[in-house]
């Protein structure tokens, strides 16, 4: 993607995470990789008036090569994600029913099938302050080999092989924590087991293989 694409996706994007939810004010942020370089979301600009020349291009690792604002302070954990294979874009969220469960439990239960979609469990990540080292490596260690974590007492990160595929995922993780709230308020919810997830994971890549063969031009 041209870095003049990636910039007008990350306004566009960014302002849905408003109108979903899954932020308040400037909070959260984005990232997508363009060819050699990395746009993400500038620090401390509202959403609503945020302009593609807002959006700031970084080099792997975190030279800024183009742009009037200060990167995302979360710049660090966006190029940690941006480094594991097929990675081309980051979510990072602070959505409400995520942070709550992550005061409760350290991941977040098989409640649903969709859980599949990030590789099985998603853990929890312990809690670091916001922009520090120590919040990458709590982050990349409960990632493990998922697609997405949660940041205890902060949000989500979840990665994608493109930024639809991401914010699917960020939108879908909030959702899978929000049931749970919902049915361990009033009673003990029943869990899905390992083997029932391992179907569903199977299920989802053999979809994904379906649409990837369909598609004009692949191989």
């Amino acid at each position: 993607m041209h870095p003049d694409a990636a910039r007008e996706t990350l306004c566009t994007w960014s302002r849905r995470m408003v109108r979903d939810g899954l932020v308040v004010g400037t909070s959260g942020n984005l990232s997508l990789r363009c060819g050699e370089l990395i746009a993400v979301t500038p620090s401390g600009v509202d959403y609503e008036t945020m302009t593609a020349d807002d959006v700031v291009l970084v080099t792997p690792d975190g030279a800024v090569a183009d742009g009037v604002r200060a990167p995302t302070s979360e710049l660090a954990l966006h190029l940690a994600a941006q480094a594991r294979p097929g990675t081309s874009a980051v979510v990072h969220t602070h959505s409400p029913a995520a942070v709550a469960l992550s005061l409760l439990r350290d991941d977040v239960p098989p409640v649903h099938y969709q859980i599949a979609m990030f590789g099985g469990s998603v853990r929890v990540a312990g809690y670091a302050p916001f922009g520090s080292d120590e919040l990458v490596a709590n982050a990349v260690a409960a990632l493990g080999d998922r697609s997405a974590v949660v940041l205890g007492n902060h949000g989500t990160l979840v990665l994608g092989e493109h930024l639809g595929a991401a914010y699917d995922g960020a939108r879908q993780l909030e959702w899978l924590c929000d049931v749970w709230l919902r049915a361990r308020a009033v009673g003990e919810p029943r869990l899905l087991t390992e083997a029932q997830i391992s179907v569903a994971g199977q299920r989802f890549a053999a979809q994904k293989r379906t649409v990837r063969d369909s598609t004009p031009g692949a191989r």
